[in-house]
């Protein structure tokens, strides 16, 4: 047991906590990074970084690693309903493009960033508890590769850990807000499936799929159907896979000539917040709030969410502020930046049909030059879903 006592210690690694441990370590304070994995490895990922997520790369000094890696850019969204097709730029918060780099990639830059800060980072480092003190979290406990016992302390304890995290459910933390799974996806990765720096999505009755580049050459293709008809397509995934391609023969003729170089990779995920901290702790990234994947917002909120809780954390360290009145207003600022683009997500990913109202207004958008590019920008986390769609500005759109 060491006698060192942490500011943060921040169980998880990847986007959501590599940047709450690097931007804590910046601003002096002591800092222990942990995660059961090394670094670089993979993780189920949209790997899409939307304008937003490429501002804060750039304020971090980080997003010239991330360009230099070799993941083309990406400036032109595509959403492609059968009867229309919206095209536009999710150009916005001062980037033209996005970018959708490998999880190998990225959360390597991220870690070593982290560890440049001055963070401790132990990698292959197992959590098996908290350590808790009347009701304050205190440290937690666990092992390295060795297997040998550890245990280490700090003011706070940031659960970064996921979707299942582990910190979350030691501590109770309270869910709010909360949808079923709505959609199961598969995908992998392309060779010879060139995507001249387009996001492409088609959404078909009960069925969508989407295509965009990433490192090497490689395209990613992601198969979606609802949670409703999951059970019947299980036992066959690859034929239910290439039969949701098929239902674009234009794209499925492209599929056709190019290769598939990796197995495909499926999950679903339930839809939730929950309260982010709590005496002695504190969530971020999927561990404080969770979506579909299927409009990709989820490493720009683990980004978010890392400045945010940083920013609070250090308020605390320094004085500044009580740690629940700060944490109070972290979760207060995520709750309202991130809820219309839940509920929209949420729309989205139950793979209905459009009502008649819906599809007529999206029609309308797909004979105007400026609403297509408005709708790119809410799909890229630019504009909130509630600001496009409000009629006064629908309105000037089509206009």
């Amino acid at each position: 047991m060491t006698n060192r006592i942490y500011d943060a210690i921040v169980v998880g690694a990847r986007c959501a906590g590599a940047p709450t441990a690097m931007l804590l370590a910046r601003r002096g304070h002591r800092v222990l990074l942990v995660d059961r994995a090394t670094f670089p490895s993979d993780t189920v990922s949209t790997h899409l970084i939307h304008p937003p997520g490429l501002a804060a790369l750039d304020s971090w000094g980080l997003l010239a690693p991330v360009v230099a890696s070799g993941c083309p850019p990406i400036d032109t969204y595509s959403f492609d309903f059968g009867p229309f097709t919206i095209e536009g730029s999710p150009a916005g918060a001062g980037f033209p493009a996005s970018y959708a780099p490998r999880r190998t990639v990225l959360d390597k830059i991220l870690v070593d960033a982290a560890e440049e800060s001055g963070a401790e980072v132990r990698p292959a480092f197992t959590v098996e508890g908290l350590v808790i003190e009347g009701d304050t979290v205190t440290g937690i406990r666990g092992h390295g590769a060795d297997g040998h016992g550890v245990t280490e302390y700090a003011r706070v304890v940031v659960g970064a850990d996921g979707a299942h995290s582990l910190v979350a459910k030691a501590v109770g933390a309270v869910r709010y807000a909360e949808k079923p799974k709505l959609q199961c996806s598969y995908y992998s990765y392309w060779t010879g499936l060139p995507m001249n720096r387009r996001f492409e999505t088609y959404i078909r009755p009960d069925r969508a799929f989407a295509a965009w580049p990433t490192n090497d050459d490689r395209t990613v293709v992601i198969c979606g159907l609802p949670m409703r008809d999951f059970k019947a397509n299980r036992s066959d995934v690859e034929a239910g896979y290439l039969a949701t391609m098929a239902l674009v023969p234009s794209f499925a003729e492209r599929a056709a000539a190019a290769t598939r170089v990796e197995r495909l990779v499926g999950t679903a995920v339930p839809n939730f917040f929950r309260r982010p901290y709590g005496p002695g702790w504190a969530l971020v990234g999927d561990a404080g709030y969770l979506k579909d994947f299927i409009t990709a917002q989820g490493i720009q909120d683990a980004f978010r969410d890392a400045e945010l809780c940083a920013h609070a954390l250090d308020r605390t360290f320094t004085g500044g502020q009580t740690f629940d009145a700060a944490m109070k207003d972290y979760q207060e600022s995520r709750d309202r930046q991130v809820m219309p683009m839940y509920e929209f997500t949420a729309q989205l990913a139950a793979l209905d049909p459009p009502p008649p109202e819906l599809r007529r207004l999206l029609g309308a958008v797909s004979r105007s030059r400026p609403a297509q590019d408005g709708f790119a920008r809410v799909a890229a986390g630019v504009t909130s879903p509630a600001e496009f769609f409000a009629h006064d500005s629908l309105e000037r759109l089509l206009a």
